[in-house]
C-alpha cells in the first residue's frame, strides 16, 4: 500500500482520532499532506474543528461527572488543576478558548472547566471558538510548511554549486589559519 492510497483512506479519520485527544503533530502533517495534494485543507480543516471540538466536550461532561474522583486518583494532575482554576478565576472565556494552545492543559484543562461553574453551553460556545482557531492554525502551518519546503527545494540546485564552493572556501581558510598557526613557530 502506497503512501498516498493510506493517506487517501486512513488521513481524515487520523485526523479526527487525532484532534479528540492532543493533535497537533497529527494536524501540522494533515495541513503538509493537503499541500501536497493528498488531502483537501478545508476538510482537514473542518474535521479538526470537529474532532477538537467534541474531544474536549467529552472531557468536560467527565470533569462534570467525575473530576474530583479523578484528582483523588491522580494526585499528579492536582498542579495542572490548580493551575486551570486559578486562571479560570480570573479569564474563563481566555481559557476556554486557548486552553488547548497551552502546553499540559490540553486534557486537564476541559477536566477542570467541568468541575467549575462554568455553564455547559458557554463552555460549548467558547470551545468552539477555540477549535475553530486551532484548526485553522495549526493545519494552516503544516500547509505553509509544505510551501516553504517546496520554495526552498526548487531553488535548492541553484544555490548547490555556491555552497558547495562555500563549504571548500571555508575548509581551505581553516586549513590555512591551522598551517600558519603551526608553522608560526
Amino acid at each position: 500500500m502506497s503512501l498516498a492510497t493510506l493517506l487517501a483512506e486512513y488521513g481524515y479519520l487520523a485526523v479526527f482520532a487525532g484532534s479528540l485527544l492532543e493533535g497537533e503533530t497529527i494536524l501540522v502533517l494533515a495541513g503538509f499532506a493537503s499541500h501536497q495534494g493528498y488531502l483537501s485543507l478545508p476538510w482537514v480543516i473542518c474535521i479538526a474543528f470537529f474532532g477538537g471540538t467534541l474531544g474536549d466536550q467529552i472531557f468536560f461532561f467527565i470533569g462534570r461527572r467525575w473530576g474530583e474522583h479523578l484528582l483523588v486518583r491522580v494526585p499528579g494532575l492536582r498542579a495542572s488543576a490548580q493551575r486551570v482554576r486559578r486562571l479560570l478565576l480570573r479569564h474563563h472565556r481566555g481559557l476556554i478558548v486557548g486552553v488547548r494552545f497551552m502546553y499540559g492543559l490540553r486534557i486537564i484543562g476541559p477536566v477542570v472547566i467541568g468541575m467549575s461553574e462554568v455553564p455547559a453551553r458557554r463552555f460549548l460556545l467558547f470551545n468552539m471558538v477555540g477549535a475553530a482557531v486551532w484548526a485553522i492554525l495549526i493545519a494552516g502551518a503544516g500547509y505553509v510548511f509544505g510551501e516553504a519546503l517546496q520554495r526552498l527545494l526548487a531553488h535548492a540546485e541553484r544555490y548547490e554549486a555556491m555552497v558547495a564552493l562555500s563549504i571548500v572556501v571555508i575548509a581551505g581558510l581553516v586549513g590555512a589559519v591551522q598551517w600558519l598557526r603551526s608553522h608560526k613557530d
